[in-house]
Order: structure tokens, then C-alpha cells, then sequence
């Protein structure tokens, strides 16, 4: 719904203002209102902001400029212009093409600069597409790391698979469905077998949530289409995990035994602690480990 006629102005600062992934009923009123009140727009297209305002049924209030572009190519170069307007006394809101500004879209060196600088910086949440996957998607929610776009080159995408792999957090990456099966595949040689989710068209109407391990690629269908999210979950501890990822045994027990130390030395109350282990830990329930806890 559009927001109601209000001519305050916004106060100067800059807006990072989040906006829907899919479904047009994720923007949020308070992100619809500054949109339609701020002094400028800052997009990644234009062309497509102009779009998603008539879609909306947002209405630039008289006297608002229109959209400035500020994409990767071209931010550095915007960030005294930026920082000129909101020292004048203006409001800049800050969009992506979809989603949270900043987070894997560009933003965060104008943001650092506006801080650096004592500028206001306000962030208006909303759709997050990696919050939105690991939601629903059943694997493990904590610890978790977004690694946004994994490196085109096959080497550093091995080397940041490994060095967060190691974690103990569930990895969630953006991913082209022309490149998935090859990605998923590297993922599986640095990880060993892991559960993942493929998670796609998120928020529209033909969401869908591809669930698999690395171990066993060939029993799922990658040929999907649209914007993907892939979550990939913790390595498996516990009785599940037989077998490591270069095929040697492993010793249940005394995995469990990391894992408790590892919780342990993140602190927290026993029955927090009972329930991170018990996330890591497929086949055993949070009561089991907390009586182990109490040992």
C-alpha cells in the first residue's frame, strides 16, 4: 500500500533501505514511506528502480530529484557527491535491485564513508534472500556464514570453501544456475558429503527448495531455473558420520567430544549449549547432551 501524503521531510543521512526479493508484499511501510519522502535515490538500474516504483504505486513527493545510478563500476566515484548532498541538508536512500543494500550489492564503501565522515546512516530491514533460505530450508540456522558470490576462480573458491568449511557453520552462497552442478561438485571435493539446499525463486510463487548432499549429486536434478540460494550445512558429527570426507573412519565418540569442548568454550547457559551441540549432532536430542553436560 502506498504510504499516506506526509510532506516532513526525512531527516539528512543516508537510507539503506531494503526491498523485495520477489513478492511485491515484503516492502515494508516504513521502507515504502522514506522511498516515496527521500531527496534522492540511489539504484543499482535506474531503469529498473523507475519500474519497481510504478509497481509499487510509489509516488515521488514535488520537489524530490529523481534516481541516481550507483553500482559497482561507478561507486567510488559517487561517494563526494553522496556525501556533498547529505551534508546540504539532503536525504539519500539507497537501494539494490533487490534485497538488502550492501550485502553482496554495492553500498558498503559509500556506507564506511558516510561513518568515517559522522554522517547518519540509517538501515530500514527487510527481504534478505540468505535469511529467507535458512529459515526454511531445515538445515542447521547457527553458526551460519555468507559467503555471497563464491570467486569465479576454481582456486579461490577452494580455498574460501576450506577455510570456512572448517567452521562448524552452515555456508550460504549465491549461485548461477549455469554454474550450480560445477560449484556443488567443488563444494563436495573440499567438504566431503554434506547436506545442502538449494533454495529458489524465493518469496515468488514457484519457491522451491531442492534438498541433497554433496555425496550424492547425481540423485538430485540441477537443472533449475531462476535466482538461486544455496545453503550448505555443517559437517555431520555423531553416529551419521561413519565415514569422513576422504573416505577414512572416524570416531563418533570422540567427535562428540569436540563438539561438546567447542560449545563449552563459546559459553552460555548448559541447555544453550545442549542445544548448539545438538545442531551439529544429527540423532541426538538436546535432553541426551544436556545430561551429558552435567557430567
Amino acid at each position: 500500500m502506498p504510504p499516506q501524503d506526509d510532506a516532513s521531510p526525512l531527516a539528512p543521512g543516508l537510507y539503506v533501505v531494503a526491498t523485495p526479493i520477489g513478492n511485491a508484499g515484503d516492502l515494508s511501510p516504513r521502507a515504502a514511506d522514506a522511498l516515496s519522502r527521500a531527496d534522492v535515490v540511489l539504484a543499482e538500474d535506474t531503469r529498473r528502480a523507475g519500474l519497481f516504483f510504478r509497481r509499487q504505486g510509489l509516488v515521488r513527493q514535488a520537489g524530490r530529484s529523481g534516481f541516481f545510478s550507483l553500482h559497482e563500476h561507478n561507486e567510488a566515484g559517487r561517494i563526494p557527491q553522496v556525501m556533498e548532498m547529505i551534508l546540504g541538508g539532503q536525504a539519500v536512500a539507497l537501494i539494490s535491485d533487490a534485497g538488502t543494500p550492501v550485502l553482496s550489492d554495492p553500498g558498503y564503501r559509500l556506507v564506511r564513508a558516510c561513518r568515517q565522515g559522522g554522517l547518519r546512516v540509517t538501515s530500514l530491514p527487510g527481504p534478505f534472500a540468505p535469511a529467507v533460505a535458512l529459515s526454511a530450508c531445515g538445515l542447521p540456522p547457527a553458526p551460519m556464514t555468507f559467503l555471497g558470490f563464491l570467486p569465479r576462480q576454481k582456486g579461490q573458491a577452494q580455498k574460501l570453501l576450506s577455510r570456512h568449511g572448517a567452521t562448524g557453520a552452515s555456508l550460504i552462497f549465491f549461485e548461477r544456475k549455469d554454474r550450480l552442478a560445477a560449484t556443488l561438485a567443488l563444494a563436495a571435493g573440499v567438504l566431503g558429503d554434506r547436506e545442502f539446499a538449494i533454495c529458489r525463486e524465493l518469496t515468488k510463487q514457484y519457491e522451491e527448495f531442492i534438498l541433497g548432499r554433496l555425496g550424492a549429486l547425481s540423485a538430485v536434478d540441477l537443472d533449475v531455473l531462476g535466482e538461486v540460494t544455496v545453503v550448505i550445512g555443517p559437517e555431520a558429527l555423531g553416529p551419521a558420520a561413519a565415514i569422513g570426507a576422504a573416505g577414512e573412519s572416524v570416531d563418533p565418540e570422540a567427535q562428540l567430544q569436540t563438539v561438546l569442548a567447542e560449545e563449552r568454550a563459546r559459553g552460555g547457559k548448559p541447555r544453550e549449549v545442549a542445544r548448539r551441540v545438538a545442531e551439529r549432532i544429527p540423532g541426538m536430542g538436546v535432553k541426551e547432551i544436556y545430561e551429558l553436560l552435567k557430567r
